[in-house]
Parts: C-alpha cells; structure tokens; sequence
C-alpha cells in the first residue's frame, strides 16, 4: 500500500486571475448561500449538474451544465458576476446537489483532459483553497500521466489506473469514503477514506482540455 506523503500544493495558479485577497482574509461562503444549492440529495441515483455560480471564471459549461472546459484566457475576473459561491483563485466548480447521506454513483469522461481532479467537497468549503489540497475536499487527481489520491494536501499515488476514457466516482457518505471506479470491470481501484462532518457535493478541478460528468446512474453490479 502506498504511504501518504505530504508535499507542496499541487494545484496551480489558473493563469490570470489571482485574487486581491489576502491570505489572512480568505473566508468561508456565506449561510445564504448554502441555501441557494438546489436541494439535498440523500437517495441513490444521484442526478446533478454543473453549478455556474461556483465555476471559476476559467472555466465554460456545456452540454446543459454537465460539461466543463478550461480557458487559459478565460474571462476577465471583473466581468463576472460577483459571487460568494464562485472560487476566486483556482479553477474549480461543484455540482448543484449536496449530499448528507447514503451512497450515490457517477461517472466522468476525461478523454480531452490531461489535468483534472474529481471528487466531493463540502458545500461550504473555502473559495480561496483548491479541491485536493483543502481538508474540506477529497478527490481523485490525474497530472502528468500519473493519478493521485487527494486531501488536505496529502497526495496518495494510485498505481495500475493508466487513461481511461471515463471513470466513476463512488460515494458511501455513511461509510465516510469515496472510491475510484473502473468502469469497464467494474471494480474500486483505490479508495479515500473521508470524516464528513458537513454535507458534500460533487467536485472537479480542471486545468487542460474538458470533462463530461454523467449522473443519475446506477451503480455497476459488484462494487462493495
């Protein structure tokens, strides 16, 4: 089993939009906006998209929100529309539901990616971090042809994935993990343990090329 290690954060800057806050005045999103997600999700078959209000002005949505794609020089961060649910200095969005319970399947192509992250992190979570690197979040990341496991910025190697075309995400909040699936198996190539204290929502971090997200699955026979 690979050992935990802990190095630098490997989220990088997304190229033009560093943000005029400083450290020491990052906040957490308001309780109002909490409210604006569209509702919780505690049953299976979890259907979701994209929520713009979150997406990092880097990146574009597609294909009715459930696809993203990574602008390098993407829109001026002042020509968005300020908001407290956007991330401010990474490239990252969530999905429109959180979940608080139960055990919930989808599915992600990566094929015209080659940096990414995908995984779950708290509704709340900071604006100012980055998935992966933030103790609120816990993702899968793929950089450099290599794959991780991510959180709080512990960096975890996954071995014997190599690049599929599309990969699941297995979430069990009441078993507190979240698994790495291969589709064409079916079988849990590694998994992140996770203490959610808060309700979560579905993650991405987006650095090269697009992702399309597909929910409202269910989940492959097999998987325990």
């Amino acid at each position: 089993m690979a050992i935990p290690i802990r190095i630098s954060p490997l989220c990088r800057w997304a190229g033009r939009t560093l943000s005029s806050q400083s450290a020491g005045h990052r906040r957490e999103v308001s309780l109002s906006a909490k409210r604006r997600f569209i509702c919780t999700s505690t049953g299976n078959h979890l259907q979701f998209r994209l929520d713009e209000r979150t997406a990092h002005s880097s990146l574009d949505l597609f294909k009715k929100d459930t696809g993203i794609i990574y602008r390098m020089l993407g829109l001026d961060p002042s020509q968005v529309q300020d908001d407290p649910e956007r991330f401010r200095e990474w490239a990252v969005v969530l999905g429109d539901k959180t979940i608080s319970s139960g055990r919930h399947y989808w599915e992600v192509t990566v094929k015209k990616s080659q940096e990414f992250r995908l995984g779950v992190a708290e509704a709340l979570m900071s604006r100012d971090e980055c998935v992966g690197t933030s103790s609120s979040s816990w993702v899968f990341g793929y950089a450099q042809r290599k794959w991780f496991a991510m959180t709080g910025s512990k960096v975890v190697p996954v071995t014997l994935v190599g690049k599929p075309d599309r990969v699941g995400i297995l979430l069990d909040y009441d078993a507190r993990f979240v698994g790495l699936v291969d589709i064409e198996k079916p079988r849990i190539i590694h998994t992140l343990a996770a203490r959610f204290t808060a309700p979560v929502c579905p993650a991405f971090g987006l650095w090269d090329g697009e992702i399309l997200t597909h929910s409202g699955l269910e989940e492959p026979d097999g998987l325990k």
